[in-house]
């Protein structure tokens, strides 16, 4: 719909580029309406009264409901049977009874104008879910990740359980922990101790700390233990499996090893055996994938930058001696300027990328 002054303003134009010879068409064409339109307005009265459709008297139609029928719908709907029903049970509900009087869509209306289409009875209605948190690490100890996973044992139905915190941005396993107990006094034990080992306490800017929703790492004592350490808590969304992927994948890892026992373990030092083992492997001999192959100890100790300028280096000396091998660049080995938990706000993680970081390389 054309407001009046727009009206007014497009004839005009047209009118001079007429004139000035461009064809009538072409100009209606430029200005984003039709010829016939053109011609409607000036025949009738378009452009000194405008668009008549806003103001314009429509009959109401033979099938509408009356005021009486609204009325009744009205108080049918606010009977006590019907109070927490919406519209789409009451009206199959009057069907069994014998009685229709108008369809669900029809007494929607009838309740939305008369401001009763919210929800209706004591649930609460269904709300969106909110977006997740995108944590963004450009160095360690900026962003941790902890869980919990299960450590079968020898006997059916008997469980270890082993509780660990990661730093994304290395993903060094900064803390680890076996029981034989799934008890919030464990995680403080370990939140406490990692804190202390990792000089928590002397750094200004605190880390982060993203776990699931479980009620071990949501208790009243793990939280006042994150406030005495000013640790920013963060939780996955519910019922969301991918909130948490560093984790997540680490358990995978470590529970297809070749050492991991097929029918368990025989018992908790057994357990807590492996889980040393495995962890030592994991920090120092195990070349990590997502951070250029480098082990996560090294990256954590800020050791990733020469090994993989070393690699750079040895790249370019065999493109020298073999170039015809080489169709482009060499691999790329810059080290991974950041680590995005739920890297769903791009704008986030963008942002934080943009940023000028030391020590890249040009592959």
């Amino acid at each position: 719909m054309i407001g009046l002054e727009d009206r007014r303003n497009i004839a005009q134009d047209i009118e001079v580029a007429h004139r000035s010879g461009a064809r009538l068409h072409k100009a209606c064409e430029v200005a984003g309406i039709d010829v016939r339109t053109l011609q409607r307005w000036k025949a009738g009265d378009g452009l000194q009264a405008g668009d008549g459709r806003p103001a314009a008297v429509r009959p109401t139609p033979a099938h509408a409901l009356t005021p009486q029928e609204r009325q009744r719908l009205l108080e049918v709907a606010n009977e006590s049977r019907f109070a927490d029903m919406p519209p789409a049970r009451i009206v199959p509900a009057l069907a069994d009874e014998g009685v229709y009087l108008a369809s669900e869509s029809s007494l929607q209306r009838v309740l939305r104008a008369h401001g009763q289409a919210g929800h209706r009875g004591r649930a609460r209605p269904p709300r969106k879910t909110r977006p997740p948190t995108t944590h963004v690490a450009t160095a360690p100890r900026q962003v941790w990740s902890w869980d919990m996973t299960y450590l079968p044992a020898e006997v059916a139905g008997r469980w270890y359980y082993l509780y660990l915190i990661l730093d994304i941005f290395s993903r060094k396993i900064v803390g680890f922990e076996v029981h034989d107990a799934d008890s919030a006094d464990h995680a403080v034990d370990l939140l406490r101790r990692t804190s202390l080992a990792e000089g928590i306490h002397a750094m200004k800017a605190k880390p982060v700390l993203h776990g699931d929703n479980g009620a071990t790492l949501k208790a009243t004592t793990v939280l006042a233990m994150l406030h005495w350490l000013k640790v920013k808590p963060s939780y996955s969304r519910p019922r969301v499996s991918d909130d948490n992927a560093f984790v997540e994948s680490l358990f995978r890892t470590a529970k297809y090893r070749p050492e991991f026992p097929e029918r368990g373990f025989a018992n908790l030092n057994a357990a807590r055996d492996w889980a040393s083992r495995f962890v030592h492997w994991y920090n120092h001999d195990h070349k990590h994938s997502g951070i250029r192959y480098v082990s996560p100890a090294q990256r954590h100790a800020g050791l990733d930058g020469d090994i993989l300028a070393a690699r750079h280096e040895v790249y370019q000396r065999a493109r020298e001696r073999n170039p015809q091998r080489w169709s482009g660049a060499t691999r790329n080995w810059t080290p991974e300027k950041i680590v995005t938990l739920n890297p769903e706000r791009k704008d986030v993680a963008g942002d934080r990328a943009a940023a000028p970081v030391k020590g890249a390389l040009a592959a």
